[in-house]
């Protein structure tokens, strides 16, 4: 089993990059990753340190081959309480509902039980033209956190 399983819904590929770059990263810092495009409820170990990238799309939806995952965890409520994750948002501070599929996705997971490290990133593509960049400023924190479990 990976130190580490990635999971990454996109709608134009963003969050994809990111979450590959992220894994990169870990796996320099010594880490074992799995990277999971869009998988299913049961194609993950309810267990272990899960890491979420997102975008957001039309009015804070969820990407379409994020959307089975969400839908399975809201509807079947596993137990997660054994997962830990984190989670990185990427969208458009112009819409209300900026970064509103990783909230979501947050929000599920917790009510299952999973427990969340650190704060969840929330990049602004306005901001930043390569959001890779502000990940990976984040992911140093972040695997600080989870090299303390």
């Amino acid at each position: 089993m990976a130190d580490i399983t990635l999971i990454s819904g996109s709608t134009l590929g963003g969050a994809e990059y990111v979450a590959e770059h992220l894994a990169e990263k870990l796996e320099d810092a010594g880490f074992s990753t799995e990277t999971l495009h869009g998988p299913l409820l049961e194609d993950l170990t309810p267990s272990g340190v899960w890491l979420l990238v997102s975008s957001t799309h039309g009015a804070g939806d969820i990407p379409d081959n994020l959307l089975p995952l969400y839908e399975a965890i809201k509807e079947e409520k596993p137990d997660l309480s054994a997962v830990r994750f984190g989670s990185v948002g990427i969208g458009s501070r112009e819409y209300d509902t900026f970064c509103g599929a990783i909230e979501k996705i947050d929000q599920e997971l917790t009510a299952c039980g999973a427990k969340q490290i650190g704060e969840t990133l929330k990049i602004n593509i306005l901001d930043h033209d390569i959001p890779e960049d502000p990940a990976e400023i984040w992911l140093g924190s972040w695997s600080k956190l989870i090299g303390e479990l």
